[in-house]
């Protein structure tokens, strides 16, 4: 049983796509992709320095894009998809619920959106790694932080404006260890309203189909089918926590044996390498990076996925 994931926002590092655009169908996918969101991705993805890809508004249609084009070439059906934040999108394109089309406008709306709302306030995201999961969530609750992420056992992620991460930082859970997030703001808190209600206007025009391939929502971690509820809620997950422990919970429920990663992989494999050691040791995870490896990738595809066929792009 195979689950595709896609990465969020932060798995980005400077010229992760230089090795793709070797193929001349990814430089072509790229550039029009690129048209589509008004953003020169190929420069953003090969040149750009780490500060310049951080920006919301770059970071987010960058790793969106990255997503698409490898999992073209790759040309795997999976069992299941899913995506840690932003990777919803490339997620529910992978489920065929939308276009590449749909998701680079819905995803350049999300980012300029999400980045406008994370300026009205300084404010910020701290990952608690390691800790009682109860003392931990009872610690930013106290200082009226929201625990945005969820990604499982031993990692939390607490949103809010700076001040309460400054008092959050002085007051720590115990055994937890703090690590402040190079982000710009607080995501999936309720910091980001009024980029769900821009993106909610929009989504409203968009045309979307049913998935062939359950998708796995952040929200809850089941899987749904139904186009309009995949959209809506994408767009809702702006501002809600992010529930990646329970999408986890489902991929052991519906059985996985095989997690691939789309690039930039090895944040999620990580994730589930840890969660899965200890529910279920048989899993195995492959962190797609570069186009040397996708013969390696569709091997895996075709040994883990129940009656797929795996076409290269």
């Amino acid at each position: 049983m195979l689950v595709i994931v896609a990465p969020g926002q932060g798995a980005q590092t400077p010229g992760f796509l230089s090795p793709w655009l070797e193929d001349d169908t990814v430089a072509a996918d790229l550039d029009w992709l690129s048209a589509v969101a008004g953003l020169d991705l190929v420069h953003y993805g090969t040149e750009a320095d780490e500060d310049t890809i951080r920006d919301t508004k770059i970071a987010q249609p960058l790793l969106v894009a990255a997503g698409l084009v490898a999992a073209r070439r790759l040309g795997a059906t999976p069992d299941a998809v899913t995506g840690h934040s932003v990777g919803e999108l490339t997620a529910a394109v992978g489920a065929g619920v939308l276009t590449a089309e749909q998701a680079m406008v819905l995803v350049r709306e999300r980012g300029s959106a999400m980045a406008a709302a994370a300026a009205v306030t300084p404010t910020g995201m701290t990952a608690v790694l390691g800790g009682d999961r109860d003392a931990v969530l009872a610690a930013i609750a106290a200082q009226g932080l929201t625990a945005a992420n969820d990604n499982g056992p031993g990692q939390i992620v607490a949103a809010g404006t700076t001040e309460q991460l400054a008092a959050f930082a002085e007051n720590p859970p115990q055994g937890g260890r703090l690590r402040p997030l190079s982000v710009a703001g607080a995501f999936h808190s309720p910091h980001m309203a009024p980029a769900v209600d821009h993106v909610t206007r929009l989504a409203r025009a968009v045309a979307v189909a049913d998935a062939h391939t359950p998708f796995l929502t952040n929200s809850d971690g089941t899987a749904i089918s139904a186009g309009r509820d995949v959209l809506d809620r994408i767009v809702g997950q702006i501002a809600r926590p992010v529930r990646w422990d329970l999408c986890l919970a489902t991929m052991t429920e519906l059985g996985v044996t095989g997690v691939l990663e789309l690039p930039p992989a090895g944040t999620l494999t990580g994730i589930a390498k840890r969660y899965f050691r200890g529910r279920e040791p048989g899993v195995e995870t492959f962190a797609l990076s570069g186009p040397e490896q996708l013969d390696e990738a569709r091997a895996f595809c075709e040994r883990h996925a129940r009656q797929s066929q795996v076409v290269p792009a």
